[in-house]
């Protein structure tokens, strides 16, 4: 697998992190781990092949982690490189996935499920493991943060990796990522956070040392991570295996 990072930070704007996204790329299939307005342009900006996009998966409903999703099938709708497309586009995501994307395509009348291939909407429960594609399995587990908020597994046979998007701290997380190859796990806060359902430091890290994934990578960074050293903070937590703070650009082997 590879993982691009396309938004590393939150829904405050900021010039050098925009809000969530990740591209996941299999041998041959990718993945839009959550779809921020920015995703869509940074998609192309970091040249990923956006056109022949396999699968998006939407966490939840906050639209630094959805407010894409419109723009980009209303963009493909017209783009001349969907044209020849034949292949679907599954989008995936927690109950109340269709409600959300047809209040909006009614609301403008764009027709935006009308596409020159099929659009296939999948709702997935927790604990419901899913055959996205023939190597490729998905799973979700619910997470304290909205009331539809769901982390993802994602499976290709070889690779694991695991993305909480936003949550609360929650030791059932640590069981749902033990032992992947990399955990994307948020950490909006460095200590002394303002509000319940995101993380700080000291939390995350809990999770990751319970989890021990084999590299982890901190994410929905607010600006109070600006300039911060990440080796010298998590330090003092004892990690108990690579650390990396995300960065609009990154690039991942896994």
């Amino acid at each position: 697998m590879k993982i691009i990072v396309l938004g590393s930070g939150t829904s405050l704007p900021h010039p050098t992190r925009s809000s969530s996204g990740f591209w996941l790329e299999t041998a041959s299939r990718s993945i839009l781990l959550d779809c921020s307005p920015s995703a869509i342009h940074r998609m192309a900006e970091e040249g990923c092949d956006w056109a022949n996009l396999d699968a998006i998966w939407i966490s939840h409903f906050h639209l630094d982690h959805c407010g894409g999703l419109a723009p980009y099938l209303f963009g493909i709708k017209h783009a001349p490189d969907t044209s020849g497309r034949t292949k679907p586009l599954k989008i995936v995501g927690p109950p109340g996935l269709a409600e959300y994307l047809h209040a909006i395509d009614n609301a403008g009348k764009y027709e935006l499920l009308d596409q020159r291939f099929p659009v296939e909407i999948i709702e997935l429960p927790q604990f419901e493991p899913i055959q996205l594609m023939p190597e490729l399995t998905l799973v979700s587990l619910k997470t304290p943060h909205t009331r539809e908020s769901h982390a993802i597994r994602i499976d290709d046979g070889g690779s694991t990796v695991v993305f909480t998007a936003d949550t609360g701290p929650t030791d059932t997380l640590a069981t749902f990522a033990a032992g992947v190859d990399l955990f994307i796990i948020e950490c909006s806060f460095i200590r002394n956070k303002p509000v319940e359902k995101h993380l700080e430091l000291a939390e995350a890290m809990y999770i990751i040392r319970k989890a021990k994934p084999k590299r982890a990578m901190l994410t929905h960074l607010y600006p109070e991570w600006d300039n911060i050293d990440l080796d010298t903070e998590v330090r003092q937590y004892s990690p108990p295996c690579e650390i990396t703070k995300a960065a609009d650009g990154l690039r991942l082997e896994i």
